[in-house]
C-alpha cells in the first residue's frame, strides 16, 4: 500500500534512517517530531536494502493515511523489496498527533552453510514508536508546547463557580500565564482528597451545580475572554474506597477471590488491626512515645499476629497431604514425568530429590495463593517415588510414606527460610512506618492508638454488607488499597502474583484509594476498561492536555489504551506526566510508548543554589552559538534511494531525525511541595520564578506561589479558599504589593515570545549565589539576559559579588530590576496562617532597584551589578547583535550559490577541493604549505573539506562547542583565512582554473561573516564548510556513473575514494615528460614520489574505483601508462614516474591483463582499447636499459594488444635476470640472490611458476628487516612456486585471449614455449583447468587423496585450496590463506562448486574479520596477527614487522572473498528467495566495513587491521585497493541480480 500523490511544489521530509535490526537510528531510540503541518510534512523511513530485515521483510506502520482516522491495531504494509545497491525509502505523510508504531517482519537470515539449512521461521522485530508533538492554539495564535505557562489550581480551593473561579481565572490570565492546570473536578470521596475519586464520571455538585454543562461553559469562557487553554489530571491507578460503583464491581479491584495471592496479606493486615484493637488488653502501650513504646509493641507482632494466624501455613506444602495423595497415585499406577527423567533419581542426594519437585512437581509453581496453596502434583511425586522404590507393592507403603514425607520435609526448608524473611520484614516494615506516624518530628505524629486511629494504615478497604454487596462473595469485598513503594519497579504489579510487597508491608499505604485491577487487557475486566475508557473521553472533550497523576504505578498497556481513547476526542492533546521509575530506560519505555509531551520537574526540590543552576541549565535550551544539523538546501528527490509512491513534488527540504531531549514541565513549585518560605528564604520566590521562566521549556507555578504563602496547601485536610492580589484587579508589570505578580506578567510573557519564536540557545553561568542565565534567538540574535540573585538561607544581604558580565558583540538595554521584601516574621506567619476562611500570603512587596551599570566597550556589553542587589534580586535585559541582525538573510546567502561555485567542477578538481594529506600538500607546494594544525587538537588529516568535515562533525552531532577547533575559531579567522588562501592559490594554475568559483564562493561566505562576535564564528563557519562539503561530495557522485550516484550510501562512500585516491602530485605523475593524475595505493603512507604508484596496488584497485564508478579516462590513462613501461614481460611494482621502474612482482602482469580484459567488458566500445597504441619506454622483447630521457625512449610503439601478447609470449619463453641496479641502494633490506628474479611455465600443468625463497614477488611482498633477530634478507612469505591467486589470473587471461582469437578479436591464437613448439591459447587453458584442483585442492576426507597431489603428512587443514603449489616450504603449500577466493572471482570455471563453497565456508570461520580477512590460517604454528612495524626485538616471526602478511587481516580480500561467496553461493540457489539469501549473507558480512568508513576521519577503509579487527597503528589509514575491491562486489551484485532476478 503506497501514500497517496502529491502534487506540492515542495514538502519537508525528516528522514530516519534504521538499523539493521529495524530500531530508530538515533539515540535512545526515542523519535520526536513536531506537530503537524498543512501541507503535512512526510517522516522517510530509511532502510538499507541489504538489511537483513528486508528478507521477506514488510514494514507495518499505524501512522493512519491521510484522512483515516488512527487505530492503534491497524498497521498498514509496506513491503521490503531487497535492493543490494539501494536504500529503501517510505516517506508517510503526519497528519495528526500520537504515539505512532511501526514494527518489521521478516524471515531471519539463517547461518551460511555449505548444506541446505532449515528456513528459520517468521518473526518480527520490537515496537518502535514515533512520538508526534500535538499543536495547541489559543486566541486564534499556534502556542507550541515550550511557550506554555501553566499555573495549577486545587480546584476546591478556587471558592463558589462561577464568581469566585471567574475572578481567580481572570487572575491568572492576567499575570501571563497561558493554560490551567485544575486537580480532578470529580466528585469527591471521603477523604476529601482531589485525587481520590467517588465517581469518574460525575462533576463535583458543589463546584458545577449544573454538572457537565457548567464545565463545558467555564472552559468556552476560558479560551474565549481569557486565552487560556486548560488541563486536568487523569486518575488512571485507583478510585475513592467508597466509591459506590465498587460495591457492584468489586472486581475492578484486587480482592482475594479474584486474586488469591493477596490472601496472605489481608490475613495479617486483619491480624494487625486486631492486633491494635487488643493492645491494652495485652499491657501493650497504646501511645507511642519513645522508642522502647515502638519496640515493645513491634516485637508482639511475632506472637500477637504471625504465629496467631498460622502465617507459615501459606508459605508451606502440607507434608501429610501431599505425601498421602503421591502414594495414593503411586498405588494406582498413576505417574508423570515432568522435566528431566527420574531413571537415576535413586542415587539422588535428599536435597537433589526435593529440588525436582520444586521445579517440576508444584501444581501452582512458587505462588502463594492460600494455606497450603503450593501443592505437589501427586503424579510426578508418584514417578519420583517409583524411581527410589520400585512399583506398588503393598508392604512396602508405609516406606513409601515416610520416604515422601522426607523428601517433602526437605522441600519445605526453603519454604521456611522465605517465611521467616518474610515475617521479619512485616515487623521491621511496620516498625519503620510507626517510626514516621507517631514519632518522627517530621511525620504528622498520629498520636494515641484507638478504634478510629489503629496502630496500622490498613492495606484494604473493606466494603460494607449491604443488599449491593450481599451477592458478592463476602471474600471479595476486601480491596487492596493503592500506595507508594520506594525504588518499585515501574513495569511490575505491585499487587500482582510476581512479589509480595502487600504481606510484607513495604507499601506506603493511600488507605483512601482502592487500587484498580485491569489485567493484562479488557478481557480480564471489560467493565472496567469501558467505564474508566469513557471517563477519559469525557476529559478530554474539554480539556486541551493531560496531567497523568502517578504514571509510574499505572499499568503501560492501560495508559496506551486509555490516551488513544482520549485522542479519538482529541487528537492533539498534550500530555505531561509526573513520572519517578528512578530509571532513565524506564522513562524512556513510558515517554515513547504513550507519547508524553512532556515529564514533570520542579525547582523547589533543588536544595542550593548550586543544583538549581544544574536543573535550570538542563531545561533552559541548547548552548548560544549551536550547531545546525539540517541547513536550509532544498535540494531534489534522493538520488540514492528509492521513495514508494508516485511523487510528482520538484524540491524537498530534507530534514534528519536526531536527538531529541526529553521535553519538561518545568514548574518552580507544585501543588504538593512546599513553598520557599518553608524551604529556603521566602525572597527566593522571586529568582526562581524568573529562572524557571527563562527557560526553553514549558513552565509553570501554582497559586500561592507568586503570592508568597508561607507554607504548602495541604490538599486533603485543608478548607480555606485562594486568595491573590491578582484576582481583584488589574495587575501591572513591575514593581508592586501581596507578592510577584507584576514582575511575573512580565516574565510569563517574555517566555511565551521566546517558546512561540523559537529562542532556543541559552547560557547560564552560576557563581556563588548568583544565576546568569542568557537565551536568544538563533537566527535574529535577539535574546534576554538575566541576573538572579537566589536565596537560600546562610548567605547574609550583600550583592553577591558577580563579576562584571561581558557580553561580546552585544547590545544590551535593562529592561527593569527587582527586588522581593517579605515579611517572614514569626507574627506575620501567624496571621496568614490563623485566617479561618482564607489562604493568605506573607506581606510582601517588589520593589523597583538600579540593578546594574551597562558600559559599553567596542561593539560589546559589560554589565556591572549594583552594590545594593541583595538574595531575591533580579535583573532582566534586552539584548542584540548588530552584526547579525540580518542573519536570516546571512543564512540563506550561505546557503546559496553552491550548484554554481560548484557545479563545474571534475573529480581531479574535487581531489584538491575535499582531500590532500600533508605530503601531497608539500609536494604541490614545492614544500610550502601542509595541513592545517588546530591548537591543542592536532593537524586535520586532509587541507581539503573533508579534513575539516571529519573533525567539525562530531563537533555539530555533539553539538561540542568546548571543542579545541570552536576556541581556535573563537580566538582569529586564522583557519578561514588558510582555506580560502589555499583554494585561491591553486586557482591561479591553470589545470585548477575552476576552482576560482569555489575560491570566491567560500571568500564571499567568510567575508559575510567576520563582522559576527567572536562566540557565534564556531556556528558560521560548520555552516559554510557543511554546505561546501556537501555541495563537493554531491558535485562528486554526480560525475560517477548512475550505479554510484543512485546507490546507497556506502557505496557512494567507497567510490569517493576514488576522488580522494587520485589527483595530481608533481613528485609522481604516470609519465617522466609530463603531469597527469595518477593513482595513490594509500594515504598517507603510499601518497607521493616512489611510494605513491605500485602497479600491483593500481591494478588491483582500478576495477573499483575507475571502471565501477564510470571513469573511464582515467582508468585507460593509466593503462596506457604502465603498458608504456613493459618489460621482461613485466610491467613494474615502482613506477617512479616511468623514469625509474622497479620490476620484482611476478603478479602485476596479472593484474593489468585482467585490468584490460574488464575494460573491454564494462567500457563502452571498450574493444577499442586493444587498438591503443601505446609509447614504449623501452624496446619491445628487449631487456636493454636505458634512462628515459635516451632518444631510445618511447621511440617505438605498440598497441595494447600487441602488449598482451608480448606479457604472454616472455612467460611462456620463461623469464630470468637480475633487477636493474641490484644491491643495497635498490634494496637495502634483500640479500643478493634476492635480486634474481626467474619465470616459467609447467607445461605439464600450464601453471606459471616463478620466485624464490629469498624474495617475494606477490601481494605479500613483506622482506626481514632486523639484524637484532636475524630475519634481515630473509622474506616473511615468499610464496615462490604457483600462487594460487596467479594461476587464477593467468587463466583468466589466457582463456580470454583464446576467446578473443576464436572471435577474430585477437590476431594471435598462441604462443612458443622454449623449444619454440606452438602452444594454442585454447589448449594452454586447457592445461591448467584440467590441472588445477589436482594440484591445489585438499581433501575434506583423507580416502580421497589419493585422487590428489597432497602429501597427507602435511596437511593441516582439510576441505580448502592451497595458497601455493610446489613452493621452497612444502608445508607453506598447505597453508589456509585469503588468496584463493581471488582465482574463484576471476576463474570460476576452475573450481567445482560443491568444493568452492566447502572452502568459502571455512574460510569465512577461519579467516574472516570484522573488516579484513585473516592472511593466515589461526590454527598455523606461523600465525602471529599483530603487526607492529617499530618493533626491533629477537623473534623472529614479528621483529620489525616481519608477520605483516602471518595474521594480521586485510581488507581488500575481503572484496574478492564476498565476491567468490556471492558468485558459488548463487550457482546452488534455485528459487527466488535462495537467491535472495546469498545476496544477504554477503551484505551481512559488510557491516564491519560499513561501519569502519563512516568511522575513519579519513573516509577511507584502512590497508589492516590486527587480530578481530583490532587497531593497527601502522596500517594506512585509507587505501585504493581496499575501498575498490569492494566497489568490485556491488558490481558483480548489480549483474547478478539481473540475471537473477533480484532488485540491484
Amino acid at each position: 500500500m503506497a501514500p497517496p500523490q502529491t502534487r506540492q511544489g515542495s514538502r519537508t521530509i525528516y528522514k530516519l534512517p534504521l538499523t539493521d535490526v529495524g530500531a530508530p537510528d538515533v539515540p535512545r531510540e526515542y523519535v520526536y517530531l513536531p506537530a503537524p503541518t498543512n501541507p503535512p510534512y512526510h517522516l522517510r523511513i530509511a532502510i538499507e536494502g541489504t538489511s537483513s530485515i528486508c528478507r521477506e521483510g514488510s514494514l507495518w506502520v499505524n501512522i493512519p493515511a491521510e484522512g483515516e482516522q488512527f487505530d492503534r491495531n491497524k498497521f498498514r504494509q509496506f513491503k521490503l523489496q531487497p535492493d543490494f545497491n539501494k536504500t529503501l525509502h517510505f516517506d508517510l505523510p503526519i497528519t495528526m498527533a500520537s504515539a505512532f508504531a511501526y514494527y518489521i517482519t521478516y524471515t531471519p537470515l539463517p547461518a551460511f552453510d555449505t548444506n541446505a539449512v532449515k528456513t528459520p521461521d517468521p518473526t518480527r522485530t520490537d515496537t518502535y514508536y514515533i512520538d508526534i508533538e500535538p499543536q495547541l492554539s489559543v486566541g486564534g495564535s499556534k502556542l507550541p508546547l515550550d511557550s506554555l505557562g501553566i499555573m495549577s489550581v486545587v480546584s476546591k480551593f478556587l471558592g463558589k463557580y462561577p464568581e469566585d473561579w471567574d475572578k481567580h481565572l481572570r487572575g491568572i490570565s492576567r499575570r501571563g500565564y497561558n493554560m490551567v492546570h485544575f486537580t480532578p473536578l470529580q466528585k469527591r470521596g471521603e477523604s476529601n482528597s482531589p485525587y481520590s475519586l467517588y465517581d469518574q464520571l460525575s462533576w463535583d455538585p458543589d463546584m458545577f451545580p449544573a454538572g457537565e454543562s457548567d464545565v463545558a461553559a467555564m472552559i468556552k469562557k476560558m479560551e474565549d475572554e481569557y486565552e487560556l487553554l486548560s488541563l486536568t489530571d487523569i486518575v488512571l491507578n485507583h478510585t475513592a474506597n467508597n466509591s459506590e460503583w465498587l460495591q457492584d464491581h468489586p472486581e475492578a479491584g484486587y480482592n482475594v477471590v479474584d486474586c488469591p495471592w493477596l490472601e496472605s496479606a489481608l490475613a495479617v493486615d486483619d491480624a494487625l488491626l486486631g492486633y491494635s484493637d487488643k493492645l491494652a488488653d495485652l499491657g501493650m502501650p497504646t501511645e507511642l512515645k519513645n522508642a522502647d513504646d515502638l519496640n515493645k509493641v513491634c516485637t508482639g507482632i511475632k506472637e500477637h499476629v504471625i504465629d496467631k494466624i498460622r502465617l507459615w501455613e501459606y508459605f508451606a506444602c502440607d507434608v501429610p497431604r501431599d505425601a498421602q495423595a503421591a502414594v495414593d497415585s503411586w498405588k494406582q499406577g498413576k505417574t508423570k514425568q515432568s522435566g528431566p527423567s527420574t531413571d537415576a533419581a535413586s542415587s539422588w542426594s535428599l536435597y537433589e530429590q526435593a529440588n525436582y519437585l520444586r521445579n517440576h512437581g508444584l501444581l501452582n509453581g512458587l505462588r502463594i495463593d492460600g494455606r497450603f496453596s503450593r501443592k505437589v502434583d501427586p503424579e510426578v511425586a508418584a514417578a519420583l517415588l517409583t524411581a527410589l522404590r520400585g512399583t506398588h507393592s503393598a508392604d512396602a507403603e508405609d516406606q513409601a510414606l515416610q520416604t515422601m514425607k522426607s523428601v517433602l520435609n526437605e522441600l519445605n526448608l526453603p519454604f521456611y527460610k522465605e517465611y521467616d524473611e518474610d515475617s521479619n520484614a512485616i515487623v521491621e516494615q511496620t516498625k519503620g512506618r510507626l517510626q514516621y506516624t507517631r514519632l518522627d518530628d517530621h511525620g504528622p505524629q498520629l498520636g494515641p492508638i484507638t478504634k478510629e486511629n489503629p496502630l496500622i494504615e490498613t492495606y484494604f478497604a473493606r466494603l460494607p454488607h449491604n443488599e449491593k454487596t450481599k451477592k458478592h462473595d463476602p471474600r471479595a469485598l476486601a480491596l487492596a488499597v493503592n500506595g507508594w513503594i520506594w525504588a518499585a519497579d515501574a513495569m511490575k504489579d505491585n499487587a500482582g502474583p510476581d512479589w509480595r510487597p502487600y504481606l510484607r508491608r513495604e507499601l506506603i499505604p493511600w488507605s483512601d484509594c482502592v487500587k484498580l485491577r485491569y489485567g493484562k487487557s479488557q478481557k480480564d475486566n471489560p467493565w472496567l476498561w469501558s467505564f474508566m475508557a469513557e471517563y477519559c473521553r469525557l476529559m478530554a472533550k474539554y480539556f486541551t492536555a493531560f496531567r497523568i497523576d502517578n504514571c509510574h504505578s499505572t499499568p503501560i498497556h492501560v495508559a496506551e489504551y486509555m490516551l488513544d481513547e482520549a485522542r479519538k476526542e482529541r487528537s492533539d492533546l498534550a500530555i505531561f506526566a509526573e513520572l519517578f521509575t528512578n530509571n532513565e530506560q524506564t522513562d524512556f519505555v513510558f515517554i515513547k510508548r504513550l507519547g508524553l509531551s512532556a515529564l514533570i520537574r520542579e525547582a523547589m526540590q533543588c536544595w542550593s543554589t548550586q543544583e538549581l543552576s544544574r536543573i535550570v541549565h538542563r531545561h533552559c535550551g541548547r548552548p548560544i552559538g549551536s550547531f545546525e544539523i539540517d541547513l536550509p538546501t532544498p535540494s531534489k528527490s534522493p538520488m540514492n534511494g528509492a521513495v514508494n509512491g508516485d511523487s510528482y513534488f520538484t524540491k524537498e527540504i530534507v530534514k534528519h531525525v536526531r536527538e531529541s531531549p526529553v521535553h519538561a514541565l518545568f514548574m518552580d513549585c507544585t501543588h504538593d511541595n512546599e513553598m520557599p518560605a518553608q524551604k529556603r528564604d521566602a525572597r527566593d520566590t522571586l529568582p526562581t520564578a524568573a529562572l524557571v521562566n527563562m527557560c526553553g521549556c514549558a513552565t509553570g507555578s501554582v497559586i500561592g506561589f507568586d503570592e508568597i504563602y508561607p507554607k504548602i496547601v495541604e490538599i486533603v485536610q485543608e478548607h480555606r479558599l485562594y486568595t491573590s492580589v491578582s484576582s481583584e484587579g488589574e495587575v501591572n508589570i513591575g514593581a508592586g504589593e501581596g507578592g510577584i505578580a507584576g514582575v511575573k506578567k512580565l516574565f510569563n510573557h517574555i517566555h511565551t515570545l521566546m517558546g512561540k519564536d523559537g529562542y532556543s540557545e541559552t547560557f547560564l553561568d552560576h557563581q556563588g549565589e548568583l544565576i546568569t542565565l542568557h537565551r536568544v534567538h538563533p537566527g535574529s540574535r535577539k535574546g534576554y539576559f538575566l541576573i538572579a540573585h537566589t536565596a537560600f538561607p546562610g548567605y547574609g544581604n550583600g550583592n553577591g559579588g558577580l563579576r562584571p558580565v561581558h557580553l561580546a558583540g552585544t547590545k544590551a538595554r535593562q529592561v527593569g530590576a527587582w527586588t522581593l521584601e517579605v515579611d517572614q516574621s514569626g507574627d506575620a506567619k501567624q496571621k496568614a496562617l490563623s485566617d479561618e476562611k482564607f489562604l493568605r500570603g506573607l506581606p510582601a512587596r517588589v520593589k523597583n532597584i538600579k540593578g546594574a551599570t551597562i558600559e559599553s566597550q567596542n561593539g560589546s556589553t559589560v554589565i556591572h551589578v549594583d552594590d545594593y542587589f541583595p538574595p531575591g534580586s533580579v535583573a532582566l535585559f534586552e539584548t542584540w547583535v548588530p552584526s547579525a541582525e540580518h542573519s536570516a538573510g546571512l543564512n540563506n546567502f550561505i546557503a546559496s550559490g553552491t550548484d554554481e561555485a560548484f557545479g563545474e567542477l571534475d573529480l581531479i578538481d574535487l581531489n584538491f577541493v575535499l582531500y590532500r594529506c600533508e605530503a601531497e600538500e608539500r609536494d604541490s607546494s614545492n614544500g610550502q604549505d601542509g595541513v592545517y594544525t588546530i591548537p591543542d587538537h592536532g593537524p586535520l588529516v586532509y587541507a581539503g573539506l573533508q579534513g575539516w568535515w571529519s573533525v567539525l562533525e562530531p563537533i555539530v552531532q555533539e553539538n561540542n562547542l568546548g571543542h579545541p577547533l570552536c576556541n581556535h575559531l573563537r580566538d582569529g579567522p586564522w583557519a578561514l583565512d588558510f582555506i580560502v588562501n589555499r583554494m585561491e592559490r591553486i586557482a591561479k594554475q591553470e589545470r585548477f582554473s575552476r576552482l576560482n568559483k569555489p575560491a570566491q564562493w567560500l571568500r564571499e561566505r567568510f567575508e559575510a561573516v567576520r563582522e559576527v562576535p567572536s562566540f557565534l564564528l564556531p556556528h558560521y563557519f560548520a555552516m559554510i564548510m557543511q554546505t561546501a562539503y556537501e555541495a563537493a561530495i554531491r558535485r562528486g557522485l554526480e560525475l560517477f556513473n548512475a550505479d554510484i550516484s543512485n546507490g546507497q550510501l556506502f557505496l557512494q562512500q567507497l567510490a569517493m575514494v576514488s576522488a580522494q585516491q587520485t589527483g595530481y602530485v608533481k613528485s609522481a605523475s604516470l609519465w617522466p615528460n609530463k603531469e597527469v593524475p595518477s593513482l595513490a595505493a594509500g594515504l598517507p603512507h603510499f601518497s607521493v614520489e616512489w611510494a605513491r604508484c605500485w602497479g600491483r596496488d593500481v591494478f588491483i584497485s582500478l576495477r573499483g574505483l575507475f571502471l565501477c564508478t564510470g571513469r573511464y579516462d582515467e582508468a585507460r590513462e593509466h593503462i596506457i601508462a604502465f603498458g608504456s613501461v613493459l618489460k621482461h614481460g613485466l610491467i613494474p611494482n615502482l613506477l617512479s614516474g616511468g623514469a625509474n621502474p622497479r620490476y620484482n612482482c611476478r603478479d602485476g602482469p596479472w593484474w593489468f591483463l585482467q585490468n584490460i580484459q574488464d575494460y573491454t567488458k564494462i567500457v563502452p566500445d571498450g574493444m577499442s582499447l586493444l587498438k591503443q597504441k601505446v609509447p614504449r619506454r623501452f624496446l619491445p622483447y628487449d631487456d636493454t636499459r636505458f634512462s628515459h630521457d635516451d632518444p631510445q625512449a618511447y621511440s617505438k610503439e605498440s598497441t595494447i594488444e600487441e602488449i598482451i601478447q608480448e606479457i604472454l609470449q616472455r612467460h611462456a619463453s620463461g623469464i630470468s635476470f637480475e633487477e636493474y641496479n641490484a644491491g643495497p641502494n635498490l634494496d637495502m633490506q634483500m640479500k643478493p640472490e634476492g635480486f634474481q628474479i626467474d619465470i616459467n611455465v609447467d607445461w605439464e600443468t600450464g601453471m606459471i611458476f616463478g620466485g624464490s625463497q629469498h624474495n617475494c614477488g606477490t601481494w605479500m611482498d613483506k622482506m626481514g628487516e632486523s639484524d637484532k633477530a636475524g630475519s634481515k634478507g630473509v622474506p616473511g612469505t615468499p610464496r615462490d612456486g604457483a600462487a594460487v591467486e596467479i594461476t587464477g589470473l593467468a587463466y583468466s587471461a589466457i582463456r580470454w585471449v583464446a576467446e578473443l582469437n576464436a572471435s577474430g578479436n585477437f590476431p594471435w591464437s598462441g604462443v612458443k614455449d622454449p623449444t619454440d613448439q606452438a602452444v594454442t591459447y585454447e589448449s594452454w587453458a586447457g592445461k591448467i583447468k584440467s590441472s588445477f584442483e589436482r594440484c591445489y585442492w585438499v581433501p575434506a576426507n583423507a580416502s580421497e587423496d589419493s585422487d590428489f597431489d597432497v602429501d597427507s603428512n602435511i596437511v593441516n587443514r582439510r576441505g580448502i585450496y592451497k595458497d601455493l603449489y610446489k613452493s621452497g616450504k612444502p608445508y607453506e603449500d598447505y597453508q589456509l590463506r585469503c588468496n584463493f577466493p581471488i582465482a574463484m572471482t576471476v576463474a570460476p570455471d576452475l573450481f567445482t562448486p560443491e568444493r568452492a563453497l566447502i572452502a568459502l565456508k571455512i574460510a569465512d570461520e577461519a579467516l574472516r574479520g570484522p573488516t579484513g580477512m585473516a592472511t593466515l590460517d589461526p590454527s598455523d604454528m606461523n600465525y602471529r596477527p599483530y603487526y607492529n612495524n617499530s618493533e626491533d626485538s629477537t623473534d623472529f616471526a614479528t621483529s620489525k614487522g616481519r608477520n605483516y602478511h602471518q595474521g594480521p587481516e586485510w581488507l581488500w580480500p575481503t572484496g574478492f572473498f564476498l565476491r567468490a561467496l556471492l558468485k558459488f553461493d548463487l550457482m546452488r540457489r534455485d528459487t527466488p528467495e535462495g537467491r535472495l539469501e546469498s545476496f544477504q549473507q554477503v551484505a551481512r558480512r559488510l557491516a564491519g566495513c560499513k561501519a569502519a568508513i563512516k568511522e575513519s576521519p579519513w573516509r577511507g577503509l584502512t590497508e589492516l587491521t590486527n587480530k578481530d579487527g583490532s587497531f593497527c597503528g601502522d596500517s594506512s589509514p585509507t587505501q585504493a585497493w581496499s575501498a575498490g575491491c569492494c566497489i568490485d562486489l556491488f558490481h558483480d551484485a548489480a549483474a547478478a541480480g539481473v540475471q537473477n532476478g533480484v532488485a540491484h
